[in-house]
């Protein structure tokens, strides 16, 4: 998968921050990101990703959700669906600095 970005810098920061993602530069247009269980990168884009567009969404898991949400936040992330319950868990939404919109799950209950 590849992601657009407005801004590699700052969407780097953002990765490395709430993930520990270490990325290697391909030109100033491009950053790889591997070994996270998911080989990836972002590209230099006017453009953003989010479901609203019609783009799909990449959901990552953590086990300590609020501190994961809490991460992002700190970290400029913005919280575009607040924290609701599914069947199997519950999820919260949000935009990295470049715009582009992820979620986070986990299948544990609240403050475990």
């Amino acid at each position: 998968m590849e992601f657009p970005s407005r801004d590699l810098s700052l969407t780097k920061q953002f990765f490395e921050k709430i993930f520990g993602w270490t990325f290697e530069d391909y030109g100033s247009e491009y950053a790889a990101f591997s070994n996270e269980e998911l080989d990836s990168g972002f590209f230099h884009s006017k453009k953003a990703s989010s479901a609203e567009s019609g783009a799909a969404v990449v959901i990552f898991y953590s086990e300590k959700l609020e501190e994961t949400q809490a991460k992002v936040e700190a970290a400029g992330g913005v919280i575009s669906t607040p924290t609701f319950p599914f069947p199997g868990g519950r999820r919260f939404n949000f935009t990295e600095p470049s715009g582009n919109e992820f979620a986070v799950w986990s299948d544990n209950e609240v403050g475990s």
